[in-house]
């Protein structure tokens, strides 16, 4: 079954930010994925659970969770997590389809 990861992003640093997109992509492709949409936020039309706001988004797609999960934890991903610090907050989960 595939996985779907969605990273919701409240961008800091805009600089940081396209250092961290550069690299990315490579991490998740060594793990089967591949990035499906990276997307500007619109509109919140509810917000009952009091999210953060965020600026973006973006959908990766994983052949299955095993892979999804072996990519986030990954030496090459955790290597670019201070980057990602300095670059946005994120709020990263998976989903099933």
């Amino acid at each position: 079954m595939t996985t779907k990861v969605i990273g919701l992003i409240q961008l800091n640093d805009p600089e940081e930010f396209e250092e961290y997109r550069s690299q990315v992509g490579n991490t998740v492709a060594l793990y089967q994925g591949k990035i499906t949409s990276r997307r500007s936020l619109n509109t919140f039309f509810w917000n009952e659970l009091n999210c953060d706001s965020f600026s973006a988004f973006v959908e990766l797609e994983f052949p299955d969770q095993e892979h999804s999960h072996s990519w986030s934890s990954s030496p090459e991903y955790q290597s670019l997590l201070a980057i990602r610090s300095k670059a946005m907050k994120l709020a990263l989960f998976s989903v099933s389809v």
